[in-house]
C-alpha cells in the first residue's frame, strides 16, 4: 500500500501550454535538472525532487499607478498594463536566476523593470518635449524593456503606459483650446458680420439705384398722364380744381 501511494504521488501530468522543469532539492545535483520537462505525464521521486511549471501563454497585468520625473522635474503617473509570454525552453534558466513562480516573479521583478524603463526613458524629455513626442517615447520605452525581458526569457506582447499629464499641464492645454475656440468663434462672427454688411450695402445701393430710375422716369408728362387715367372726370370735393390740360413748356 506504502508504495502504491508513494507511486502514485510520483506521477504528475504537464497540461499542453505549459513547459515543466525537474527539480533536484537535495543532493549534489541540487538545482535544475538537465531534463526538460514539455508536456504528458512525468515521473519523478516527491522525496528528493519537484516537478514546476511555467505557463508558455501570454498573460496580462495590469500594474498599480506610479509617478516618474520629467527631464525638467514635472511629474507624470504611469498606469501601465504588459503583456508577455515565457519563451519556450527558458523556464529552467528562468527558476535557476529567480527561484520563485512565475506569479511571483510577475509581480515583483517584472513590475521593477517597467518602473526603472519608464524612469530611464522619462529623464531625457522634458515636459513640452514629451507632449510633442509621446509616441517616440512609448516606443523607446517598449524597445529597452523588450531586451531587459528577454535576456531573462521572456517575450514582450505589448505594453501600454497609461500615461496621465499633469494637473497643471492639463488645465494649460484646456485654457489653451479654448482660447483657440473662441478665437475662432470670434473670427467666424466678424466675418458672419462682414457679409451681413455688404449684404445691407448692396440692398441700399440696389434701392437707391432704383429710387433714381423712378425719379428720372417721373417726367411731368408722365405724371399728368397718370392723373388723367386715375381721374374719374369729377370735380374734387375739396382743394384746387384741377387743371386738366396745363402749359408744360
Amino acid at each position: 500500500m506504502i508504495a502504491a501511494i508513494a507511486l502514485l504521488a510520483s506521477c504528475t501530468r504537464i497540461d499542453a501550454g505549459y513547459e515543466g522543469i525537474l527539480v533536484n532539492q537535495y543532493g549534489t545535483e541540487k538545482g535544475v535538472s538537465n531534463v526538460q520537462i514539455k508536456t504528458g505525464r512525468v515521473w519523478y521521486n516527491p522525496f528528493t525532487q519537484d516537478v514546476v511549471e511555467f505557463p508558455l501563454f501570454v498573460k496580462t497585468i495590469d500594474y498599480s499607478a506610479f509617478t516618474v520625473n520629467a527631464k525638467d522635474g514635472s511629474v507624470f503617473t504611469i498606469d501601465p498594463t504588459l503583456s508577455y509570454a515565457v519563451v519556450q525552453g527558458k523556464a529552467p534558466f528562468i527558476y535557476v536566476k529567480y527561484r520563485k513562480d512565475l506569479d511571483e516573479i510577475t509581480t515583483t521583478t517584472m513590475f521593477n523593470y517597467v518602473k526603472n524603463a519608464f524612469r530611464i526613458q522619462m529623464n531625457k524629455y522634458t515636459t513640452e518635449q514629451l507632449i510633442s513626442n509621446r509616441q517616440q517615447f512609448e516606443d523607446s520605452v517598449e524597445a529597452n524593456l523588450g531586451k531587459t525581458l528577454e535576456s531573462d526569457g521572456f517575450r514582450l506582447e505589448s505594453l501600454t503606459s497609461g500615461l496621465q499629464y499633469p494637473k497643471s499641464i492639463v488645465e494649460a492645454v484646456d485654457a489653451k483650446n479654448r482660447a483657440v475656440q473662441e478665437s475662432m468663434q470670434a473670427q467666424n462672427q466678424l466675418v458672419r458680420d462682414s457679409i451681413n454688411a455688404r449684404r445691407e450695402v448692396i440692398v441700399a445701393e440696389g434701392e437707391r439705384q432704383a429710387n433714381l430710375l423712378r425719379q428720372s422716369s417721373l417726367t411731368n408728362l408722365l405724371i399728368q398722364q397718370q392723373f388723367i387715367e386715375k381721374w374719374d372726370g369729377r370735380t374734387p370735393l375739396y382743394g384746387n380744381s384741377p387743371v386738366v390740360f396745363k402749359n408744360v413748356q
